[in-house]
């Protein structure tokens, strides 16, 4: 078993408790422990990178000096979701480069920078660089062949490279190849890293619309089912503003909008309930009775049953 320091971060304990459910029951099927950092706070996205550039860093600073003190030793810390994941590796790298900004950050801290002895990880960093494919795919009992899967990274997951590193910037595959794995498709499509305009979703609602809307076409017409992601903002941009992208284009969308630990628990049998299918604004039973389809067809071919 290989233990994560685990940051979720606020929208994990918010809008998006289902990335968090489906994190925390898939964990264990890939030979993970997830071992929370204790006293953990925001991480400065968003609100506080956009008033203060050092209040931010002094945030997601503290967190990390707190997963260099968890017991036990682990010294990475597993960020699901893609801001908390940009700011924390931001953070750390800003930190060793500026003696003068660390200090400035000490002192707001009233303690000692500690934290770059850690390495903020994202979600897809952990599943193929640590785990491997192979040991996801071994944990798959009910392929989903026949399915076919859009990939979304968003702005922050690979982005900037300098800092996050693991992934093509312009064209990730990391997502793709955990998608394959489950026996489903991944399909090529040029949206995987448009902005979805999240941070505007209160404040321009129009723009956004528009935004999401190209999104989803282009995911619908590359063919997806499904739209896959990392990060806690796209997630919610692409569920809770379909209708109004809808109406923008005069269309009905109706393409659910999935975290990837949702897609994999699928795959390795976890139940819906325990990867809070029903939390989607956009219904899931369609897509769930495709797989259960797709699988009855692979039982009459004679093929592995769902």
């Amino acid at each position: 078993m290989r233990v994560y320091s685990y940051y979720p971060g606020c929208s994990l304990e918010g809008t998006a408790k289902e990335y968090d459910y489906s994190l925390r029951a898939l964990a264990p099927l890939l030979g993970m422990q997830l071992v929370e950092i204790h006293d953990w706070s925001c991480c400065g996205s968003s609100a506080a990178h956009a008033t203060s550039h050092r209040l931010a860093l002094a945030l997601a600073a503290r967190n990390l000096n707190l997963a260099a003190d968890m017991p036990g030793g682990a010294r990475d810390i597993l960020v699901p979701c893609a801001m908390c994941y940009n700011r924390l590796k931001v953070t750390s790298a800003e930190l060793a480069a500026d003696s003068g900004l660390r200090s400035a950050v000490e002192s707001d801290l009233g303690d000692k920078w500690r934290g770059a002895a850690i390495t903020a990880k994202a979600l897809p960093e952990v599943l193929l660089g640590d785990i491997g494919v192979d040991a996801v795919a071994q944990a798959v009992v009910q392929p989903l062949e026949g399915l076919r899967v859009a990939s979304y990274y968003g702005c922050l997951l690979v982005r900037p490279p300098e800092y996050t590193g693991f992934d093509d910037p312009e064209s990730p595959k990391s997502m793709d190849e955990l998608v394959r794995a489950t026996g489903a498709t991944p399909v090529d499509w040029p949206h995987k890293v448009e902005c979805c305009g999240g941070g505007l979703s209160i404040t321009n609602r129009e723009l956004v619309a528009g935004l999401v809307a190209d999104i989803l076409g282009a995911a619908r017409d590359a063919g997806a089912d499904v739209i896959v992601t990392a990060c806690p903002m796209c997630q919610a941009n692409l569920d809770t503003r379909q209708g109004l992208a809808g109406k923008t284009r005069g269309t009905d969308f109706g393409l659910p909008v999935l975290y990837i630990t949702q897609l994999l628990g699928l795959a390795c049998g976890l139940s819906a309930a325990s990867l809070s299918f029903q939390s989607h604004l956009v219904s899931v039973a369609p897509l769930l009775e495709k797989v259960r389809q797709l699988g009855r067809a692979r039982q009459a071919a004679g093929g592995e049953g769902c």
